[in-house]
């Protein structure tokens, strides 16, 4: 019996693991399946560009962190950004950002979350 599992992550591919019930199938899931889920090595920050604090948040003294979803190209150039939580008023600042940022080329398009924070009187 042939039995075949895929696995949506947080990449452009899925993961799919395969294998017969007589070969190990269940050996073979646990190593490919702690294999996948290992912390994925982020890829450096070349340059960086800070946020400009908004004047509204700064005059309603908001601050805090905004966490992104940011989709990165093999080039290292930023695709994307995906606004995963913090303050409405913070989130589009931060998104700007991040849009301008380089991060090192890899061999394909990555997915890294970035922790963006403003802080009171920045």
């Amino acid at each position: 019996m042939e039995v075949s599992l895929a696995i949506p992550l947080r990449s452009s591919r899925a993961l799919l693991l395969a294998g017969g019930l007589a070969g190990g199938l269940f050996g073979s899931l646990a190593l490919c399946a702690r294999a996948a889920f290992a912390a994925p090595t982020p890829r450096a920050i070349v340059s960086r560009v800070s946020p400009a604090y908004p004047e509204l948040a700064r005059r309603m003294h908001v601050s805090g962190k905004v966490v992104l979803l940011v989709t990165i190209q093999a080039d290292g150039k930023v695709s994307g950004t995906k606004v995963e939580s913090g303050h409405a008023l913070l989130a589009p600042a931060a998104q700007d950002a991040v849009s301008r940022w380089r991060f090192a080329p890899g061999p394909e398009t990555s997915e890294s979350e970035v922790d963006v924070n403003f802080a009171d009187g920045q």
